[in-house]
């Protein structure tokens, strides 16, 4: 839904963008930037693309939707509907005219989120535009982090032995998109597979005693990533301690993600999270996740990562031990982290650390 307040403020920080380059305009066509810059529009076809078929082109006192003629009627009358502050400029398809029409548009000098002939690609300056969420983006992520939840759990309920990667995948894939959701990633892993791989991508392997789930879920642009654990009868002791390690370590990353504070800091506190389990090497193994919002991940947080933690910013932290993994999506915020993809109907941890409680997700139990 289109909400004027919100556009207005994205549009105001690429104006400031153009005024500190010099430029004319800004065009944007990366899904990514697109889905952000129009609150929540689609200009992609293809699901997989990183690159849509219509861009938008602000400049100094105009907005433009640019596309294909094929595409005008859609981005009119669904995607830019209610949106009178932009106009659709379409091209014939058969014609190379999209890099003409856009610097006949703009009247000068052009940034572009990728490489445009005749424009400057000023992606690296544009990205840290979406990082800090609108209270509106807020709101939309709080209640797609609910239904991920929902629907990964519901999904996780269902399976039961015999049952391959693939067709716990597919049962998860209905329900995210019975919620208006898609997935960038969706990983299910059964049993010795969970401790051999860290992105497991689905097989034909059928499940004997225990599966993990993890996906990428997305909506109008918008990530939340998510990993929920299912065990066949009683969880052994020796995993249990593992499995709550692994979450140990995710909360005290999130505990010290703080706005106005390196990110490295919460990087380095969950080596030091992994040093007090007595795993401190796990953490080579696997990434540790990082900024989300547009992006699976904006950043990935490393020893040599220089980013500030920004006011509503999105975190997914994913830290493991061999044969566990812990990720839920935060928001940063000046009053401690807000956890949105919280177990809805799964059993439940409780954690405390840096000043705040943690609401996690165990082990279901089936």
């Amino acid at each position: 839904m289109y909400i004027p307040e919100e556009v207005a403020e994205k549009t105001a920080r690429i104006r400031k963008l153009m005024a500190e380059r010099g430029l004319r305009g800004i065009y944007l066509k990366k899904s990514s930037n697109f889905s952000w810059v129009t609150g929540g529009g689609y200009n992609i076809v293809g699901l997989g693309t990183e690159m849509g078929i219509a861009g938008v082109l602000v400049t100094a006192d105009r907005k433009y939707v640019v596309c294909q003629n094929i595409e005008a009627p859609r981005m009119e009358e669904e995607e830019m509907l209610g949106a009178p502050d932009y106009e659709v400029k379409p091209y014939p398809w058969y014609e190379d005219g999209e890099a003409d029409l856009v610097a006949k548009l703009a009247g000068g000098p052009v940034g572009a989120d990728h490489g445009l002939p005749g424009a400057s690609d000023i992606s690296s300056a544009i990205n840290p535009l979406r990082w800090s969420l609108t209270p509106w983006e807020v709101e939309r992520y709080r209640e797609q982090g609910r239904l991920t939840a929902l629907a990964a759990e519901e999904t996780a309920e269902t399976i039961r032995p015999g049952d391959t990667e693939y067709q716990v995948v597919a049962r998860l894939s209905e329900r995210l998109w019975s919620r208006g959701m898609d997935f960038i990633v969706a990983f299910c892993a059964a049993d010795d597979r969970i401790s051999r791989f860290r992105h497991p991508v689905a097989t034909s392997r059928k499940i004997e005693n225990r599966a993990m789930i993890s996906v990428n879920s997305r909506r109008r642009g918008l990530i939340v990533s998510i990993t929920r654990f299912v065990q066949f009868g009683k969880v052994p002791e020796k995993l249990k301690k593992i499995y709550r390690d692994t979450v140990y370590v995710d909360t005290a990353m999130m505990a010290a993600t703080t706005p106005g504070r390196p990110a490295l800091e919460a990087f380095q506190a969950g080596l030091a999270a992994y040093a007090e389990k007595g795993v401190p090497e796990e953490y080579k193994l696997h990434h540790q996740g990082g900024s989300i919002g547009y992006i699976g991940r904006d950043y990935k947080v490393t020893f040599t990562t220089r980013e500030t933690v920004r006011e509503n910013q999105g975190f997914t932290w994913n830290p493991s031990i061999t044969g566990a993994k812990s990720e839920d999506t935060m928001i940063a915020t000046s009053a401690g982290p807000m956890i949105i993809s919280e177990p809805v109907i799964f059993p439940t941890l409780l954690m405390e650390k840096g000043g705040h409680t943690f609401r996690r997700p165990d082990i279901l139990e089936l």
